[in-house]
């Protein structure tokens, strides 16, 4: 895979988490991003992940309403896209894999309606190398079948146990259903290890959080 262009258009949205290595699906409705999709696609098919500083609980505006640009945290991720298809309705539906966290240096004015960053890669020069399959994650898959038990979300620890140390940590990273801040956490973690150690810690906050949680509520993880 080519490396990131150092000029690269980013997609804010909250809760969405990418990472090196891991394959992410995306709709794509606003006419905007639909440019920054096509636009790539005429390039060299990379676009960059990132969440917005304020969450956002509906990352579409209403009809009428020219769109945001709201601040954005100094770290995502960038991705190739590997599969881009264009649906009925016009959306279009596309994989991105992963290739290297960035953090933005600059940015540029808007082009078609969607935003432009000038990135830095060297602070994430790990993030090419081939993810660790040793890792211990027994305690990790234990913390999470007790996460899942309280909060009813059946798992299958066989499994998990059968998936390579770095996938399982990454893709729990992306999956679990943590908030956009816990979420932006996992993604600046610096390495695997680290990044297992955090997910412990929050499914541990996840399964101490129902006794306080009142009934019918979720439980929280801030």
């Amino acid at each position: 895979m080519t490396r990131p262009p150092d000029i690269l258009p980013i997609f804010p949205l909250t809760g969405v988490l990418l990472l090196p290595g891991m394959w992410l699906p995306l709709h794509i409705f606003e006419p905007r991003y639909r440019s920054l999709v096509e636009d790539a696609q005429a390039g060299d098919a990379h676009i960059g992940m990132i969440q917005p500083v304020v969450p956002r609980e509906d990352n579409r505006p209403p009809p009428g309403v020219s769109p945001e640009n709201p601040e954005v945290y100094a770290v995502g991720c960038a991705g190739h896209i590997e599969q881009c298809d264009r649906l009925e309705d016009g959306r279009l539906y596309i994989q991105l894999q992963g290739v290297s966290r960035f953090r933005i240096v600059d940015e540029f004015p808007l082009l078609r309606g969607y935003r432009r960053v000038r990135v830095d890669y060297a602070p994430y020069w790990a993030d090419g190398a081939a993810p660790s399959t040793a890792m211990d994650t027994a305690r990790l898959i234990e913390a999470l079948m007790r996460f899942g038990q309280t909060n009813n979300l059946p798992f299958d620890a066989a499994h998990l146990r059968d998936l390579p140390g770095g996938a399982l940590i990454n893709g729990l990273s992306m999956s679990l259903p943590f908030g956009p801040a816990e979420k932006q956490a996992l993604l600046e973690a610096a390495g695997l290890e680290e990044r297992q150690s955090l997910l412990l810690t929050l499914l541990g906050m996840g399964v101490r959080a129902k006794p306080e949680t009142p009934a019918g509520a979720p439980p929280t993880l801030n």
